[in-house]
């Protein structure tokens, strides 16, 4: 199948590269992050459905599942939203929709009513999310822009997770801006965490675990792509949030965050 517009892709911009610099005389130095906007992911290229990236796309569910990632959002579900709750989603950069349909899981065992906006550029794993998504009718997938799709204010919860690291320094700060204008509730972004420990884990995954060529190139090139933790507080702060959350998690992820008054909420 074809893809849409690849504007929301993290191929533009210019090369981003954090400084060198030593938390003290036996430490090692800070990675620096690598970012290329004329080598994008594999999976970002444009591509038909076709095994190699399903497998990827597999790969990934299977990374988020074991290694926090669905631990990290469930977090934030239990504090955001509880029974009874009438609440509209959006998913940034939804990947083949594991996101959305935890979302969906956790919503229905707590008696919760959701309609996600799932988005992504991707034509094919757009596909793909809407094949392993048939019995979540809350779900609405949408091949576009994450840059330019949406109404401000028109979501209680704004998700844009596993993500930011795909884009420059400067694309980064106006989706961190647009997530925020687009919620009217909370807002979640979570992502990587740069640094030794995500080097050594993804390289020693996908030498034993997940050896698929794309997954093993595109996990190393997350990890060498990721925003430091200092980095991502920068860039928050850039695109005009404050009072913010911002905490390291297991695994070496992070997620920043913003809690409203729940008078923003529907019920």
């Amino acid at each position: 199948m074809g893809q849409c517009e690849p504007n929301g892709s993290g191929n533009k911009g210019r090369s981003d590269v954090a400084a060198t610099s030593h938390r003290g005389t036996n430490a090692p130095p800070k990675l620096k992050r690598r970012f290329d906007p004329a080598e994008p992911e594999w999976m970002d290229r444009p591509q038909p459905v076709s095994p190699e990236l399903m497998s990827d796309l597999e790969n990934l569910r299977a990374l988020n599942r074991f290694f926090g990632s669905y631990r990290l959002v469930t977090h934030f579900l239990r504090r955001w939203i509880g029974p009874g709750d009438n609440l509209r989603i959006l998913d940034l950069a939804t990947g083949s929709g594991d996101i959305p349909r935890l979302v969906v899981g956790f919503t229905r065992k707590v008696g919760a009513r959701v309609q996600i906006d799932a988005v992504d550029f991707q034509g094919s794993t757009i596909e793909i999310a809407r094949q392993l998504s048939a019995d979540c009718v809350e779900i609405h997938y949408h091949c576009a822009d994450i840059h330019l799709f949406g109404e401000k204010q028109a979501y209680d919860i704004v998700l844009f997770s596993l993500a930011l690291h795909h884009f420059s320094a400067n694309d980064a700060v106006q989706l961190l801006r647009r997530c925020r204008e687009l919620s009217r509730g909370h807002v979640l972004v979570a992502d990587l965490r740069r640094g030794w420990l995500a080097k050594v884990g993804v390289d020693l995954l996908t030498t034993v675990f997940f050896r698929e060529a794309m997954t093993r190139n595109d996990a190393r090139v997350s990890a060498a792509r990721a925003f430091s933790f200092q980095e991502l507080d920068d860039l928050a702060r850039q695109a005009g949030w404050t009072n913010f959350e911002h905490r390291r998690f297991r695994f070496a992820r992070q997620a920043i965050w913003l809690e409203r008054p729940p008078l923003g909420l529907s019920k």
